[in-house]
């Protein structure tokens, strides 16, 4: 299933890091940043984490909360959060189904073998709760500064 720019997201009620869970339908009025990773304390995922976390006060700035989600259990998500002094919460979709239904699941080649699993990707919903950029597949490089130009312009 693909998430249509315009439309509507997904709603989710997920565990997050920061204790408690989170639910989408709370931050309507605000842009929220959603990103999925494959995996806590790998190498691309660090990279990736750290960069959000370093662009946190600019996103603050401009109204908007950033979330990342892995099926990673809580207890992971807050040894990888504590050892890199993330800045925001991490996520838990320990059954795919938030991934699934915002087009973070599926085919992907690794290692030369084609397999099922977390496609990198990024959701910037707007203040009214609709799809307002999808970058369904992700190269960490320059990522999250293309990530906080699409806030700005929402500004």
């Amino acid at each position: 299933m693909a998430i249509e720019v315009g439309k509507k997201a997904p709603a989710f009620t997920l565990e997050s890091s920061e204790g408690g869970k989170v639910k989408l339908g709370e931050h309507t009025g605000k842009v929220v940043v959603v990103y999925f990773y494959p995996r806590d304390n790998t190498p691309g995922c660090t990279v990736q984490a750290q960069e959000f976390s370093a662009s946190i006060p600019q996103l603050q700035k401009l109204g908007a909360v950033v979330y990342g989600i892995s099926k990673d259990t809580i207890a992971s998500h807050c040894k990888f959060r504590d050892k890199y002094g993330l800045k925001f919460p991490l996520l838990t979709d320990s059954d795919g189904k938030v991934m699934e239904a915002y087009g973070a699941w599926g085919d992907k080649v690794m290692y030369g073998k084609k397999m099922k699993g977390i496609i990198r990707s990024t959701v910037v919903i707007g203040k009214d709760g609709k799809v307002v950029k999808h970058w369904p597949k992700v190269s960490v490089k320059g990522h999250v500064a293309e990530v906080v130009e699409t806030v700005k312009s929402l500004a």
